[in-house]
């Protein structure tokens, strides 16, 4: 629930950081790295604040602003603990229509935890667990 964003950087500069570990830093590619963490801020509806720090930003803004950073890994594999939980309705949609594009589009494979009924029937599978054990599959 804390995000894990560096308090030092901005939100634009955390959305970089998986970029960043996975070419490096050369010039040529640290142009195309600000573009795509600036497209996927503005994607989560942050444009607007993407130079401020983690302490500048509401608790819903620094839960986009690590969206739009797991967003653009472009893993094989998305885990996501209540990805919906401090957004309001309609920044929530937009978020899940993201990860349901990215799943359908890329091939990634999302693994949600929610207490969020309407959102788990959205999801192809859902298992149903109960003071930690699996009471229910599909």
């Amino acid at each position: 629930q804390s995000f894990e964003l560096l308090p030092r950087l901005t939100a634009l500069e955390n959305v970089e950081l998986p970029l960043l570990y996975a070419r490096g830093k050369g010039w040529g590619w640290a142009k195309e790295r600000r573009k795509l963490a600036v497209e996927a801020l503005q994607r989560v509806g942050l444009g607007q604040r993407m130079d401020h720090r983690p302490n500048q930003l509401s608790g819903g803004q620094k839960q986009r602003v690590a969206i739009a950073r797991a967003l653009i890994a472009k893993r094989r594999i998305l885990m996501a603990d209540e990805p919906t939980g401090s957004l309001d309705f309609a920044t929530g949609e937009t978020v899940m229509s993201l990860m349901f594009d990215l799943n359908r589009e890329a091939g990634t494979t999302l693994v949600l935890v929610t207490h969020d009924e309407a959102l788990a029937r959205r999801c192809g599978r859902v298992l149903r667990m109960a003071d930690g054990k699996l009471v229910g599959d599909g």
